[in-house]
């Protein structure tokens, strides 16, 4: 029995789905239109009946209820009976519905799937959607539609095959990110490559040999493109340097020591991480490994405006001599606002404020915080190490510390280590 306080707004955001005469979602309107029938007619989900209202498996695979933390949200999920699923929540202000979304996941070979996802406001009438489709090849594709469900707003790029193009030659950095729009002509002589001209990496969140730009932790609808503005800024500093770009295992943390054993492999020798989380365990494997392989790991401090001795954020939190933190200062050497501090584990400051970055369309745009100082540091890194390619990682992380003075502006207890006003002088 379905017992939540979803009210029957929710469905008629289904119904509108289903009438609006898309063939988009393909057999996954079947399902919509008899949910919609079954429970449309209550005034709430409350004693509805999936098996019942629905002949065939249907069933409640899960239901959240309100959280106390405003908008609140009601889930349900049900199973559908070949194997889908659809998800539907409601969120709610002031006590009054504000939007509902109503998703179909569609049978795979290995779970549901993401397909289409239809979003409607307060009155049930849809804004907008968004369905995912395979291209040709390696390719895949989000499509934002109108709330008609039929007009094309604009394509993203999910997915792509890697590019032609040639390795600079340069030493190797490994980028532990969201991924990289490794499509974009800005990379594709920048990407380290086998004999035979293929390009490096790997996909360690979905476990394939594709690391596009996406981390979907907040919804596979709604991709976070991180990575992609990140490495922009270290080819425009360090072009004579060959990425290997990784997409980071947000489902098993623990991928992260075979992510860089495969980067030690490839001949990465520093490691960019501009990304953290609040949990230690996540981060014992890959300080293991990064130790084992002698590679010198650049994380970013964080952007909470906290001090991290006091509430750790890791990697940056790590004590390990493979390890320097960054964080972002603005151009006179004072920790920029919303940046984390350290005396004991931030090592350095570097203007990372308002930067040129480039986006994963390829347009243009400027970026701040902590993780925009890191490819910055790398590229630095990259430098140094080109000119001395024998350096231990102790002995390049010494080479940048002795470049790092005591900032002027900024007040005692922020850094480990000092700042460093121009990253790019060599």
């Amino acid at each position: 029995m379905v017992t939540s306080l979803v009210s029957r707004s929710v469905l008629c955001g289904l119904t509108l789905l289903l009438w609006s005469g898309t063939a988009r979602a393909q057999d996954g309107r079947d399902w919509l239109a008899r949910v919609a029938e079954a429970v449309c007619p209550l005034e709430t989900l409350s004693g509805f009946d999936a098996q019942t209202a629905l002949p065939g498996t249907w069933m409640l695979r899960e239901e959240a209820w309100p959280d106390p933390v405003a908008p609140r949200r009601v889930r349900v999920t049900l199973a559908t009976p070949d194997a889908g699923e659809l998800r539907l929540e409601q969120r709610v202000v002031n006590g009054r519905p504000f939007q509902f979304r109503m998703a179909w996941y569609a049978p795979g070979p290995e779970g549901p799937e993401p397909a289409m996802q239809a979003i409607a406001d307060g009155s049930c009438i849809v804004q907008s959607a968004r369905a995912i489709r395979a291209g040709e090849g390696a390719y895949r594709y989000l499509d934002q539609l109108d709330g008609d469900l039929a007009t094309l707003r604009w394509t993203e790029t999910l997915q792509a095959p890697w590019p032609e193009g040639r390795d600079p030659g340069g030493p190797r950095v490994a980028f532990v990110d969201s991924g990289l729009a490794y499509d974009l002509p800005l990379f594709r002589d920048q990407l380290a490559r086998d004999e035979i001209g293929r390009p490096l990496g790997y996909d360690f969140w979905d476990l394939d040999p594709y690391p596009y730009d996406g981390d979907v932790a907040r919804g596979a609808f709604f991709p976070i493109r991180h990575g992609t503005t990140v490495a922009s800024v270290f080819v425009r500093e360090a072009p004579g340097a060959a990425m290997i770009p990784y997409r980071y295992p947000r489902p098993d943390m623990a991928r992260l020591g075979a992510a860089l054993t495969e980067a030690h492999a490839a001949g990465a020798r520093i490691v960019a991480m501009p990304l953290g989380s609040r949990r230690l365990e996540d981060w014992t494997r890959f300080l293991e490994v990064l130790e084992a392989r002698d590679m010198l790991a650049i994380v970013s401090a964080g952007n909470d405006g906290v001090d991290i001795d006091a509430r750790p954020i890791y990697p940056a939190a790590l004590a390990s001599e493979h390890v320097i933190t960054v964080t972002s200062a603005d151009g006179f050497g004072r920790l920029a606002t919303g940046s984390n501090w350290g005396a004991a584990h931030v090592d350095l400051m570097l203007p990372a404020e308002n930067l040129e970055i480039t986006d994963f369309r390829g347009a243009k745009g400027v970026a701040s915080g902590s993780s925009y100082a890191v490819p910055r540091l790398a590229a630095l890194a990259a430098r140094i190490l080109a000119a001395e390619p024998g350096l231990s990682a102790a002995e390049l992380r010494t080479r940048i510390f002795a470049r790092a003075v005591p900032s002027p502006f900024e007040r005692a207890g922020v850094l480990a280590v000092g700042w460093i006003a121009d990253p790019l002088q060599d």
